[in-house]
């Protein structure tokens, strides 16, 4: 299978306004569980688990993003991916709950540059200036549930789903041609 890897970039001047790549695969896995299991999850993952929505942690090259009262979405290097699922083994005895791996079923990509709270701007409702860095929200881009997380001033990072790629990838590229248009 060829992987195919979609980068632009907006040039005005010699600046780079705004960058778009696709970034590694990730070991992605939904945690569902009960508030009275989430301490032994967290000594089990090595991660404090985040109790408020948009709120996320990270240990050991591990993320914690909390989605819901009840659901989290943990992301680690590939090479973690099984030991996510081995540490959390031992822990169902104490403190069930529901793993499913969702590794394959997104895309992430990282936006970066000036203009990138621009260019989302252009399919996502949210107010993006009130979030925070360092946090994340599930959100809408047009029509396609994303996952965005904001990195830095200037740097995002959108999760969306294999099957919606090229819609969101062409609105990106119809945001970026108006961008640099200057409309």
């Amino acid at each position: 299978m060829t992987k195919q890897m979609h980068e632009f970039q907006i040039i005005h001047g010699a600046a780079e306004l705004v960058r778009i790549e696709e970034l590694t695969p990730a070991a992605r896995f939904s945690l569902r569980a009960r508030a009275a299991n989430v301490p032994a999850l967290s000594k089990a993952l090595g991660l404090e688990l985040p109790g408020r929505v948009g709120e996320r942690a990270e240990a050991r090259g591990r993320v914690a993003l909390c989605l819901g009262p009840d659901e989290w979405l943990l992301t680690a290097p590939e090479a973690a991916r099984d030991g996510i699922v081995t540490d959390l083994a031992p822990a169902y005895a104490e403190a069930p709950h529901s793993l499913a791996e969702i590794s394959d079923r997104e895309i992430s990509y990282a936006i970066t540059g000036p203009a990138a709270l621009e260019l989302l701007s252009i399919a996502c409702p949210r107010d993006l200036d009130r979030l925070v860095t360092g946090r994340a929200v599930r959100t809408v881009f047009d029509t396609a549930q994303v996952v965005l997380w904001r990195d830095g001033p200037e740097a995002f990072r959108l999760d969306v789903w294999r099957s919606f790629a090229p819609h969101v990838l062409a609105l990106l590229e119809t945001g970026r041609a108006e961008i640099a248009a200057g409309l």
